[in-house]
């Protein structure tokens, strides 16, 4: 009976999902486009990708756009969210419909498809991985979200010496900043996507913006990099102060290489001790047998005869 009642839930939570996905289908059609045609204009997406998103995506998009449009999410948790995804590498208003959603449908779906194929079970261990399975869709969104944060964070920052150096180049050809944010970010799309379009995202900012200082701080906000907070600092004191602004970014370039070399540092000191645990329980052993080996067979051989 309570089999029958989950099951019961679950094709009604099934259904809803359903009507609500037809019912955006269409709105989601011409947000798709749009942000396809946006993207094609930026430069940061060949003529192959202005298509529709994938069915999953556009799926979690349209339940995460019902669950926004009820009001459940309130406003400083969206903003939350919108500088949580931000960070992982994704940009505009979908990225927060497509997380929620995700995280509904696994929320909804894992229990579901462990209580489908956990028939034969015994009803507790049942309740228990249909349990563990609700929690895991309602976690796993958050923990890949961190994973992608934290690799777009390093993938930025691994980069960001090499994008300063071409705008030294581009300044000392005698561009300015807005030309050489924008020539830097279609340089980098294949060698470093993440900062190119981070950089894309700053020479839309100037364009729209009025105050070319505000577009620059939002650099380190929208990742939260204290390399590129230091940038955006060292652009905007010299638009104020017309220092050289060649010479900024190549004393930046140059701060920023001493401290990535000074972390490689830092690591390559820490491979002793991480070293000693595995030498202790894998190559000691080895040497102690090989040792006294032969002494502990000779006392052996010693004990055996009569």
């Amino acid at each position: 009976m309570n089999r029958a009642l989950l099951f019961q839930i679950a094709l009604g939570i099934c259904v809803v999902t359903f009507a609500s996905v037809l019912a955006l289908l269409p709105r989601l059609r011409r947000a798709e486009k749009m942000q396809a045609r946006l993207a094609l204009l930026r430069g940061m997406a060949p003529a192959s990708r202005r298509l529709a998103a994938p069915l999953a995506q556009r799926i979690a998009f349209a339940v995460g756009q019902a669950i926004l449009g009820c009001g459940i999410v309130k406003g400083e948790t969206r903003a939350e969210l919108q500088r949580t995804v931000t960070t992982a590498g994704f940009r505009g208003p979908r990225a927060v419909a497509v997380f929620i959603g995700a995280k509904v449908l696994l929320m909804g779906g894992l229990p579901l498809v462990t209580l489908l194929v956990s028939g034969g079970l015994s009803p507790m261990l049942r309740n228990f991985l249909v349990a563990g399975a609700a929690i895991a869709g309602l976690v796993l969104p958050d923990m890949v979200l961190r994973k992608m944060r934290d690799a777009n964070a390093r993938q930025v920052e691994r980069g960001l010496a090499d994008a300063l150096d071409l705008m030294v180049i581009c300044a000392e050809a005698g561009l300015p900043l807005e030309a050489a944010i924008e020539r830097v970010a279609n340089e980098m799309i294949e060698a470093n996507r993440a900062l190119a379009s981070e950089f894309a995202n700053v020479s839309t900012d100037l364009r729209i913006l009025s105050d070319r200082r505000e577009a620059l701080q939002k650099m380190g906000e929208r990742t939260g990099l204290e390399s590129l907070r230091r940038l955006g600092g060292t652009l905007a004191q010299t638009l104020q102060y017309g220092t050289p602004l060649s010479q900024a970014l190549r004393t930046l370039s140059t701060e920023l290489r001493h401290e990535t070399l000074m972390r490689f540092e830092a690591r390559a000191a820490r491979l002793p001790a991480l070293l000693t645990l595995p030498t202790i329980a894998f190559i000691l052993p080895c040497i102690f047998l090989i040792v006294g080996g032969p002494a502990v067979l000779r006392v052996l051989d010693i004990a055996a005869r009569p």
